[in-house]
């Protein structure tokens, strides 16, 4: 109803916190009374009105706000910018924030080309720890995760079974889902690094992200160090980062040309079956880094 401007401005503030971090009112489960009010209330008005008199037509304003100043600005701040306006609530810059939990496991995916973007139908089954489901009962019932390609569909549509649920997206702060949950928490534990380095998904997104990085990457370890950090961080790694990842690889490269069978063990996590080309030793090492860039805060991190 034209009468009633509720809706569109929740619509509104919901779509700019999901590119800001936050919404223009902070309460987004909550415009009324009882709510902060909006730090910038013309604006949240505006976009109100351009929203219904557009025909409530969501990509005009998606792509408003991505066309914006505002959204383009680097999340770069200065001390004194931090010390004046901590939580960016000026908009003086862009917003850093971790992305939920479903975009870190698309994007480990997408990295070495494993995702599978087809749209709708059945719930898929992702790798889950044997025995997770053992005290669920009224009836029993066994996890057996998907053998296809739907093994690697969008998190989005990842089986939900009701208080078991999937633990490398609860890890990340995915919620319930028992009741509506208008904003998630994001939290910060030894728990998530051990998820992205250990998980079945990550370990074999990481071994299709190396094989990427040896085929696509050049032949000398930077160019193959600094086109994997381009993928993934959209830039390429300094002097340190560089060292540092170049002396992981050939010590795990040394390693595992010590013990082909660990190497072959690793290579094998997993569905896909790794080329016969690339020699165990050498893939299992560019997976070590292609795990270790998986696990950056910088990967998960929003910018």
């Amino acid at each position: 109803s034209p009468d009633n401007p509720m809706t569109a401005r929740t619509f509104v503030n919901r779509l700019w916190k999901l590119f800001f971090g936050n919404g223009l009112a902070k309460n987004v489960d909550d415009l009324g009374s009882q709510g902060h009010w909006p730090s910038h209330p013309g604006l949240l008005d505006w976009l109100a009105v351009e929203f219904v008199e557009s025909g409530w037509d969501i990509q005009h304003m998606i792509e408003l706000i991505l066309t914006s100043r505002a959204y383009s600005q680097s999340s770069y701040a200065t001390s004194g910018a931090l010390e004046q306006d901590p939580f960016n609530a000026l908009l003086a810059r862009q917003s850093r924030f971790r992305v939920d939990a479903e975009m870190i496991r698309d994007n480990a995916l997408a990295f070495g080309l494993l995702l599978n973007e087809r749209l709708g139908g059945r719930s898929n089954k992702p790798y889950q720890p044997a025995g997770y489901w053992r005290h669920l009962n009224f009836p029993t019932r066994r996890y057996a995760h998907d053998m296809g390609e739907n093994q690697y569909r969008r998190a989005l549509y990842t089986h939900w079974q009701r208080s078991f649920l999937h633990p490398s997206l609860l890890a990340f702060d995915a919620p319930s889902r028992e009741e509506c949950t208008a904003e998630r928490p994001r939290s910060n534990t030894p728990l998530q690094a051990l998820v992205l380095l250990n998980d079945i998904t990550y370990v074999e997104a990481a071994r299709a992200f190396a094989i990427r990085i040896i085929n696509e990457g050049g032949k000398d370890p930077k160019s193959r160090i600094d086109w994997a950090m381009n993928v993934a961080l959209s830039r390429n790694g300094n002097a340190q980062e560089v060292k540092l990842l170049g002396d992981l690889q050939a010590a795990q490269l040394k390693r595992y040309l010590a013990d082909e069978k660990a190497a072959i063990e690793l290579n094998t996590v997993g569905l896909q079956t790794p080329p016969k080309e690339i020699p165990p030793a050498e893939l299992a090492s560019w997976t070590a880094i292609a795990r270790t860039i998986l696990n950056l805060h910088e990967t998960i991190t929003r910018y």
